[in-house]
C-alpha cells in the first residue's frame, strides 16, 4: 500500500552570533510499507541518520503473572538472530555494531517497544547497520541457554532494586494508580522466573508485525533513501498476523476517602519519599497544553515554581519538589512527588497537598502564566536542536496521532493558552479526593 505525499513545515531555530536564522525543514510521510507508516526529516547537518522503529508491544501487553515479558522480549533481540547465513551470535552482533561505530538499542515504555539505530549516513555503513538491525528485529533466536541467564541477571537486579526506596515508591504507586489497569503490574522475581524462551518467540510472532510499528528517520539521507531503509528494515517482518484482544479503559481515578487512597510503607531509610497522583489525560487530549503550561507554573518549572517555594524556599522542607503530567497514546496520569526528613513527611505531604488544592482552585496568577509561558516558548529550540531530539519529536507525533504541523505551531498553542483554560482543565482533571498518595519511610504521624 502506497500512502499519499504529504510535507509539512517544521521550524528549526539556529542560533547565530548576531541572533537567530530560522529555517524550514519539511517532514516527509514516505510510502507505507507492510502496513507501517513512515516519516523522514532531512538534514544535512551531520552525516548521520538516526533511525527508530516504534512497535505497539509495551509492557501493558505482559499477560498475568509474567510481567516483564515485552522487556525481555526486546532487550533479548540483541542476543542472537537468525540471518540468511544461519545465527549470529551475541558476539558476533556486537562486533558487526562496534564495526560499524554504529548504535542499536532496544528498549520498552508503558506503550511501546522501540528500536533505535544511529549511523553515519554513509551508504555501505548505513545499509549494514540497517540489514543487522532488521534482523535482530525479525528474526531473534531466543535461545534458551541465554534466556535463563538473562532471567537470571534481571531476577539479580529486581531483588537489589527492592532495596532502593524510588524503585519501591514507584512500584507501588503505579499498582495505586492504575488499580485493574495491565500497567498497574510490574516485574518482579517471580514473573520473570515465570517466563521462558517460547514465551518470547510467541510474544515476537504476535506482536512484532508491521500494522502496529511506526518508523521515523531524521538526517543525511533523501526520500528515496529513506524508503529503501524502511523497506530493508521492515522485509522480514510479516504486515499483520492474528487478532489481538483489545486492552481495557484505563478508568479515571475515583472520588475516595483518604484511608482508602493513602498507604503508608515502612522503609529503613533517613529519608521519607512521598508520591501523589492520579489518571489524567491523553497527549492527543485538547486540554493537554492548557495542562501543561499550568504544571509550569505548579511543579514544572524547578525554582520558579509553586511547589518550590512552598515546600522549599519558605519552609526548608526538600531540596527538590516536582510535579509532571505523563500523557500517552491511551493512557495519562498526574504525579508530584518529593523527598524530605522521615520526620517531616506529614508536614511535606500536608504543604505539597495544600498547594496542589489551591492551584486546582485559583489556576495560576496572570505574572506565573506569562513568565511560564515565555520561558516554554524561549527554551523550545532545546527541544529540536539536534538530531536525536528531533527524532524524539517526530516519533512522538506519529506515535500518537498528532497533527503533522504540531511542532511548527507549538509555541503558538502555548501562546494562546489564557488563564481561564489552564483553571478550567485543572479543575476538569484533577482533584484532591482523587489523589493517590503513597508515603515511604516516614515517621508515623
Amino acid at each position: 500500500m502506497i500512502a499519499s505525499y504529504k510535507t509539512i513545515s517544521v521550524v528549526l531555530l539556529v542560533f547565530g552570533l548576531f541572533g537567530k536564522a530560522y529555517a524550514i525543514l519539511p517532514i516527509e510521510q514516505l510510502d507505507s510499507y507492510k502496513g507501517a507508516k513512515a516519516y523522514l526529516v532531512q538534514t544535512k547537518a551531520l552525516p548521520m541518520v538516526d533511525i527508530e522503529v516504534s512497535i505497539d508491544a509495551g509492557d501493558r501487553y505482559d499477560p498475568t503473572g509474567k510481567s516483564g515479558l515485552a522487556d525481555m522480549t526486546a532487550a533479548l533481540m540483541n542476543y542472537g538472530a537468525r540471518d540468511n547465513k544461519g545465527v549470529l551470535t551475541e558476539a558476533q552482533i556486537a562486533d558487526e555494531i562496534a564495526d560499524l561505530g554504529a548504535n542499536i538499542g532496544l528498549s520498552v515504555g508503558d506503550e511501546r517497544a522501540v528500536l533505535r539505530i544511529r549511523s553515519l549516513s554513509r551508504q555501505d555503513l548505513r545499509e549494514r547497520a540497517v540489514q543487522l538491525a532488521a534482523t535482530m528485529l525479525s528474526a531473534p533466536t531466543y535461545d534458551p541457554k541465554i534466556v535463563e541467564r538473562e532471567k537470571q541477571r534481571t531476577i539479580t537486579n529486581l531483588r537489589e532494586a527492592e532495596t532502593k526506596p524510588e524503585f519501591v515508591l514507584d512500584k507501588r504507586f503505579k499498582k495505586l494508580v492504575y488499580g485493574s489497569y495491565p500497567l498497574a503490574n510490574t516485574a518482579t522475581a517471580k514473573s520473570v522466573a515465570a517466563v521462558s524462551a517460547n514465551d518470547l518467540a510467541q510474544f515476537h510472532k504476535q506482536f512484532y508485525r508491521g500494522d502496529r510499528m511506526i518508523v521515523s528517520i531524521v538526517g543525511d539521507v533523501d526520500r528515496a533513501q529513506a524508503n529503501q531503509i524502511v523497506q530493508a528494515l521492515l522485509n522480514q517482518i510479516p504486515e499483520s498476523g492474528a487478532p489481538i484482544t483489545k486492552l481495557p479503559e484505563l478508568d479515571r481515578s475515583p472520588v475516595e476517602p483518604l484511608d482508602q487512597r493513602e498507604i503508608q510503607i515502612p522503609f529503613d531509610s533517613q529519608q521519607a519519599h512521598i508520591a501523589m497522583g492520579m489518571t489524567a489525560v491523553t497527549r492527543n487530549n485538547p486540554d493537554y497544553f492548557p495542562l501543561m503550561v499550568g504544571n509550569y507554573v505548579l511543579g514544572g518549572g524547578g525554582f520558579v515554581s509553586r511547589l518550590m517555594t512552598e515546600v522549599r524556599e519558605k519552609r526548608g522542607l526538600a531540596y527538590s519538589v516536582f510535579s509532571y503530567f505523563a500523557p500517552g497514546k491511551s493512557t495519562g496520569i498526574f504525579q508530584a512527588g518529593l523527598q524530605t526528613k522521615s520526620d517531616q513527611g506529614s508536614l511535606a505531604l500536608e504543604v505539597m497537598s495544600s498547594t496542589i488544592a489551591q492551584f486546582i482552585a485559583d489556576g495560576p496568577t496572570p505574572s506565573e502564566l506569562a513568565a511560564a509561558k515565555a520561558n516554554l516558548m524561549n527554551g523550545y529550540p532545546l527541544r529540536i536542536d539536534n538530531n536525536r531530539k528531533l527524532l524524539d519529536n517526530v516519533s512522538s507525533i506519529a506515535w500518537n496521532d498528532l497533527p503533522l504541523d504540531t511542532m511548527e505551531v507549538w509555541t503558538k498553542q502555548v501562546e494562546a493558552v489564557t488563564l481561564e483554560q489552564v483553571k478550567d482543565a485543572f479543575q476538569k482533571y484533577l482533584a484532591m479526593d482523587r489523589m493517590k498518595i503513597v508515603m515511604l519511610g516516614a515517621q508515623n504521624k
